[in-house]
């Protein structure tokens, strides 16, 4: 028969788990698909401690790792899965950055639609946007991908024993600059037909003055524009799927570069 726990166990399980918790809980708030607003919070709290139970006794047993509660282990906790999240959930804010310029383009700029999922008004497109990014991180099992990556960071940033470097922060910005990047390169194609519509009509308002360029000019341009984004969107999932890659790696390194030993 197995000896019983004794009361010095019990402390450390629920101390390593506690300090699990705390890192997932940090993925949770703003990484993509588990940070939405559609899944209830007690389906939330629910999976972190879950998985928190199942992982704590594995990584409490990893060499250097240490499961004593403090101020220091608990921000340190956080700051991973923080780190990892905001950086992962820039790739849905160029999809809607994205929807954002190209509801310009097709004279969308006041169809704004109120997102169930937040307490702000989206851009039409970009609401379009996100959902195809969701459907494509979840066809293409990228949230396990996401698992995975923070499981691994208990084995090269043990439980308990970082601290986040300030320089951090600044990590976050410098990487938020690519946003706009990103967003860019996916409403290129879109945006170059779309000037190249109003560089004809406007030629040809020239060329026929009596020519009504300002009753044909928006509906040849959002015509266009549509048929060369449905033609662009086969190209989307895999943009979508190396975006993940690259923010994950992006990560990685923050984390190699800003967390050091506590």
């Amino acid at each position: 028969m197995a000896a019983p726990m004794s009361a010095g166990n019990w402390e450390t399980a629920l101390e390593a788990m506690t300090l699990v918790l705390v890192r997932i809980s940090g993925l949770m708030v703003f990484a993509p698909v588990f940070s939405s607003a559609a899944i209830p919070p007690r389906i939330k709290a629910g999976f972190v401690l879950a998985v928190s139970f199942l992982v704590a006794p594995v990584v409490a047993g990893f060499p250097g790792a240490h499961t004593e509660l403090g101020i220091l282990p608990v921000l340190g906790e956080l700051s991973i899965g923080l780190v990892l999240g905001l950086t992962l959930s820039m790739l849905f804010e160029a999809l809607e950055f994205a929807g954002q310029v190209l509801g310009f383009q097709f004279s969308f700029s006041l169809v704004n639609l109120m997102d169930p999922n937040a307490p702000v008004s989206t851009p039409l497109l970009g609401q379009m946007f996100g959902l195809l990014g969701t459907l494509v991180v979840l066809g293409a099992g990228l949230h396990r991908t996401l698992l995975e990556a923070l499981f691994r960071t208990f084995a090269t940033a043990p439980v308990g024993t970082v601290t986040l470097d300030p320089r951090a922060g600044w990590a976050l910005v410098t990487l938020a600059g690519g946003i706009f990047a990103a967003a860019l390169q996916l409403s290129a194609p879109v945006m170059a037909a779309t000037m190249l519509a109003e560089m004809a009509v406007a030629l040809a308002g020239k060329l026929a003055p009596q020519l009504p360029v300002m009753v044909i000019g928006v509906p040849l341009k959002t015509l266009l524009g549509f048929g060369v984004l449905v033609g662009s969107l086969a190209l989307w999932p895999q943009w979508i799927e190396g975006r993940f890659a690259v923010l994950l790696d992006d990560a990685g390194r923050l984390l190699a570069r800003s967390l050091r030993a506590g």
